[in-house]
């Protein structure tokens, strides 16, 4: 039994045929994937234990630890349960690389993520698995919430009458975020571009061959934090299919307490000046002019065939002057059609790292987490040509332009073309496909740029609140995403709420109580 890859509009996984839980009969193995660094035995102990009450076949499954170089080394665990330990050397903070490890390690094609510290339910790995019987670039996002483990071991979780959330009910718990993105997104069934945000890296599931092609994790975090979303993203732009799988519910041992919480928002802020070089989305980078990125956000790809040598320069300087700034221009032409021009360009953009030359088709393969890709003949559109495209383009997945000389304009979105590549299809079979009338294109007069001004005050470039949430409601199409805009408001509200009144305890002592009046005590 091979999967296929998703051939959904946008990320509709709705419409997938999928097995229900109550009927669907497992076939494929699974290889969870569980990294770990000094994690206490007993911990450990529980997070297997509730594995191995796991409603999946156990035959069908094996576990993969990683040891991130702990000090003694892990030794091997006792249970049941068909389970090898890999070890690697410490270097810093190494859980991107030891999930990469155990993807290495991994026998099968299932690849299960699931944290030291984190109890499945029983019925999580079906949950996971029945979509990646369906789908082979679906990437599953199960969810946990944070309990006290106090007073409970490994045969308290083995011999339990009913489900972990049975069990552990008289407990408080914490939820992690992500709900409020679900609420916001409908479930991540609108057009919002956004959906890799919820991959939490201690509850996901992805294809092995799915997580090959995206890259696996980037080994240059060596922080924590922001290392699955970064995935996700390029996941995204892949364009996998994301799915919540709420069914795949787990407990992470422990809460955190305030200083923990600081610890993370602490960690969170130093990581965000890493991953605005590598997600290109407007939410974590921003618009600010003058700045470069590791990954552009649009790459623009200039058929420099049989074109004068003076028309191809003014494109290619037309381009770089355009308000969508961030980007990165390719010259491409065939091997025998240089007659000098090849070197011209070298010579006129050498120095400037935003100019390159290629052969043509190859930009999706040389920038494949870059989301948006432009096509432009040297026809010497004038000022922003970028700019007007992606506005022509706003949430289809391509837009195109028949010029009077029968040469073609497109801009569409990197995801809809990965997936087209892997399907064979078009990329207009995977969303709503727009035609541009040629006059959209034509320059209009000249205004302020984006993003210069109230939010070029932010030191490293990212949006405002405001800025992000006028963002967010632009996104919003129809009556259902205006009511789950709504929701999601809601949801914002209150946890800002909660924020502020555990932080007024804080500041005031435990026995502060928030009154109507807002006045403390």
């Amino acid at each position: 039994m091979i999967p296929e890859p998703a051939s959904v509009r946008y990320n509709d996984w709705r419409s997938v045929a999928v097995a229900p839980p109550e009927t669907f009969t497992p076939i494929l193995p699974v290889s969870v994937i569980v990294p770990s660094w000094q994690t206490p035995a007993e911990t450990l102990a529980r997070t297997l234990a509730a594995l191995e009450t796991q409603t999946y076949p156990r035959e069908l499954f094996e576990v993969v630890i990683v040891d991130d170089g702990s000090e003694p080394p892990l030794p091997p665990p006792s249970t049941p349960l068909d389970v090898k330990v890999v070890r690697q050397e410490r270097r810093g903070f190494g859980l991107a690389r030891a999930r990469n490890t155990g993807a290495r390690a991994a026998t099968h094609g299932i690849l299960l993520f699931l944290d030291s510290d984190v109890l499945a339910e029983a019925d999580w790995m079906a949950a996971h698995a029945r979509w990646h019987h369906a789908v082979s670039d679906v990437v599953t996002m199960g969810s946990y919430a944070d309990v006290s483990m106090d007073g409970i071991d490994a045969e308290t979780i083995r011999g339990r009458p009913g489900s972990l959330r049975e069990l552990l009910s008289d407990r408080p718990a914490d939820a992690r975020p992500g709900e409020g993105h679900l609420i916001r997104t409908g479930d991540l069934t609108s057009r919002a571009d956004d959906p890799f945000r919820v991959v939490l890296g201690g509850n996901f599931g992805v294809g092995r061959d799915f997580y090959e092609l995206a890259g696996g994790h980037d080994e240059s975090f060596v922080h924590w934090g922001m290392e699955d979303v970064e995935f996700g993203y390029r996941a995204y732009t892949r364009g996998g299919l994301f799915v919540p799988v709420r069914e795949a519910f787990a407990w992470h041992q422990g809460r955190l307490d305030d200083e923990g919480r600081r610890a993370r928002d602490r960690s969170l802020r130093r990581q965000r000046a890493k991953v605005a070089h590598l997600i290109a989305h407007r939410d974590i980078r921003g618009n600010h002019a003058g700045r470069i990125f590791t990954v552009p956000r649009y790459v623009v790809a200039i058929d420099g065939r049989h074109c004068p040598i003076d028309r191809l320069l003014g494109t290619v300087m037309d381009v770089l002057a355009d308000r969508a700034h961030d980007l990165v221009v390719r010259v491409e032409m065939h091997g025998g059609d240089d007659d000098g021009r090849m070197e011209w360009l070298r010579e006129t953009f050498g120095p400037d790292p935003r100019v390159r030359t290629g052969s043509t088709g190859r930009a999706l393969d040389d920038h494949p987490a870059s989301p948006f890709h432009v096509m432009l003949p040297a026809a010497g559109f004038g000022r922003e040509p970028v700019h007007r495209l992606r506005a022509a383009l706003g949430d289809a997945v391509i837009a195109t332009a028949r010029l009077p000389d029968g040469a073609t304009v497109s801009i569409a979105r990197a995801w809809a073309l990965h997936r087209a590549r892997r399907t064979g299809k078009s990329p207009a079979d995977f969303g709503e496909a727009r035609t541009i009338p040629v006059r959209a294109l034509k320059p209009k007069a000249a205004g302020p740029a984006r993003g210069v001004g109230a939010g070029a005050t932010h030191p490293v470039g990212y949006p405002s609140e405001w800025e992000r949430l006028l963002g967010r409601a632009r996104d919003v199409r129809g009556p259902g995403e205006a009511w789950s805009f709504l929701k999601w408001l809601a949801h914002v509200g209150r946890r800002r709420a909660a924020d502020r009144l555990r932080s007024a305890r804080r500041r005031c002592g435990p026995g502060y109580r928030s009154t109507s009046g807002g006045s403390g005590r």
